[in-house]
């Protein structure tokens, strides 16, 4: 590793988000970018997640985890871009100056240009929850069972219930189910489910396991390890209802109660973060309120689909290289965009009214089931943009790129979702 602490830009993580982040910067230019992995090896949640259906969009073709990380791994090992793993980073100061910590090196400072942030998300534990009983061994978060199973060859149990119907939730429900385990039921709170769709089709329904909406875990049973949880149904205000309760014997809870953006290291640099997506706040150059801080991947918002991850990274690489080089077209006046009725955590927050690009990617996702609906970008009460949707869906995000004119005479607009018979 170079001994050089001077660097343009500097990647804060070497999964699917840094490593776009880090080849775009590279190709636009910059010859002096690096990137550092708390990891033992780049590729980050992708590498657990042995399952296709990564790069659809991207590649056009049906891609493993490890195989779509593999695909930027070896444009980083192309382009010759250092990669520093077993490496912690522990402050970014408001000059930029990063200090982080390895094995190899001890403590580092490096004295960056630009930063991009691409810690990625974390999974809402236990703990988060509330769920009375017993604190017994057999109680997972559905990324921990995974990595168990693909990563270490360890079975975490033979009966298993699954509480929350995140993505990786449905996926290992398949997964367990490959290994010879039963899944006795995937307990969802809500009345829809937060995963794709086509994960629900092709790993709970293909396989005849239950989804039970509008359930919770109430109780988890066992002393050293779980013997058996209760669910029960919930009401309008997700509170249980007496008498619906239905007892499992199992061994094995997997939790899959949704993802948080890694945000710590965001905070200790002074990043204004959104109380929607609990990722960062940003233009559309991915820029955060600290000026040359930028954030991309699941650290800014939980994606569904790597591929937008790949796509939102590439600019925020190129936009951190433009500062970097002191040729970034900084907008003087912005359009704020904001969350409308059935709307949740539009990405970016503000819009420049000029700008390098004359297109601008939104991305949001719907706060609630809706069919047959429109989605609107409205500047008051003049629509901007509208487009229909058979089914929206919490668990599928809506990504769109628009001509940057159309937010130019706005001081605001707004996001909505607009149904027959359903009011604001």
């Amino acid at each position: 590793m170079e001994n050089d602490m001077n660097v343009d830009v500097l990647v804060v993580g070497a999964g699917p988000a840094g490593l776009a982040a880090a080849v775009a910067a590279r190709k636009a230019g910059c010859r002096n970018v690096r990137i550092l992995e708390r990891d033992d090896a780049p590729g980050g949640i992708l590498q657990q997640c042995i399952h296709n259906g990564f790069g659809l969009h991207r590649f056009k073709e049906e891609l493993t985890g490890p195989e779509y990380a593999q695909r930027f791994i070896d444009a980083v090992e192309e382009e010759k871009i250092p990669v520093q793993c077993r490496t912690m980073v522990l402050d970014i100061s408001p000059g930029r100056v990063v200090t982080a910590m390895s094995p190899d090196y001890g403590i580092q400072q490096f004295k960056a240009k630009a930063v991009v942030l691409a810690m990625g998300c974390r999974e809402r534990p236990r703990g988060a929850l509330m769920i009375p009983g017993t604190r017994p061994a057999g109680v997972y978060t559905a990324g921990t069972a995974q990595r168990l199973v693909n990563m270490e060859g360890l079975m975490p149990g033979k009966r298993v219930v699954i509480l929350g119907s995140g993505d990786i939730g449905l996926i290992m429900a398949r997964r367990m189910t490959f290994e010879g385990a039963k899944v006795l039921a995937c307990v969802e709170i809500m009345p829809y489910s937060s995963g794709l769709k086509r994960n629900i089709v092709q790993c709970l329904d293909d396989y005849g396991i239950p989804l039970l909406l509008n359930h919770t875990v109430v109780d988890i049973q066992g002393r050293e390890r779980v013997e058996g949880v209760t669910v029960a149904k919930v009401d309008e205000k997700r509170q249980p209802i007496p008498g619906t309760e239905i007892h499992y014997d199992c061994d094995t809870l997997l939790l899959s109660v949704g993802l948080l953006p890694e945000n710590e290291l965001s905070k200790t640099a002074g990043v204004t973060l959104s109380p929607v997506t609990s990722g960062a706040v940003v233009d559309d150059t991915m820029q955060t309120s600290v000026p040359g801080v930028f954030a991309c991947g699941n650290v800014l918002h939980v994606h569904d689909l790597v591929d937008f991850v790949s796509q939102e990274s590439e600019e925020a690489g190129r936009a951190a290289w433009a500062y970097a080089a002191g040729t970034a077209k900084t907008a003087e006046r912005y359009t704020a965009v904001l969350d409308g009725f059935g709307v949740r955590g539009c990405v970016p927050q503000k819009i420049g009214k000029t700008g390098a690009d004359d297109k601008v990617a939104v991305s949001f996702r719907p706060g609630g089931v809706f069919k047959d609906a429109e989605w609107r970008i409205r500047d008051g009460e003049n629509v901007l943009f509208k487009r229909k949707g058979r089914i929206l869906t919490p668990g599928e995000s809506i990504h769109v790129e628009l001509p940057r004119k159309l937010f130019a005479e706005a001081e605001s607009v707004t996001v909505e979702v607009v149904q027959e018979g359903v009011s604001k």
